[in-house]
């Protein structure tokens, strides 16, 4: 049995039975693995991170959008009527207001709107 466990052992490479290489080894397994900052949690860290980024992105062009439609509506009334009238239904006291709704659920757009 000795014999047998001593044949494998010299079966490996010298470099590889080195103390320095075990060190490395136990030192890189901890690293990926045991670490508070391993390697699995920083991957997933840096995939939150990318797409928080992508949502900053989104969100920083949803104000832009935002912003330009408050200047359009705060310098003319007829924007203002306009945007009241397609978000809220507001209507005159002498009209009939007629809401189209596709078989899905969506609002229809009149093409004379835009």
């Amino acid at each position: 049995m000795n014999d047998f466990i001593t044949g494998l052992i010299n079966k490996i490479p010298p470099i590889l039975r080195s103390r320095y290489f075990l060190t490395f080894l136990v030192f890189l397994v901890w690293i990926m693995l045991f670490d508070n900052n391993n390697l699995i949690d920083r991957y997933h860290m840096m995939k939150e991170l990318r797409q928080l980024e992508n949502d900053r992105d989104y969100y920083q062009n949803r104000i832009k959008e935002d912003r330009r439609k408050l200047k359009e509506l705060k310098t003319s009334d007829r924007n203002l009527e306009k945007f009241a009238r397609e978000q809220y239904y507001m209507k005159k006291d002498n009209e009939d207001l007629y809401i189209l709704v596709d078989e899905e659920g969506n609002k229809i757009k009149d093409p004379s709107e835009d």
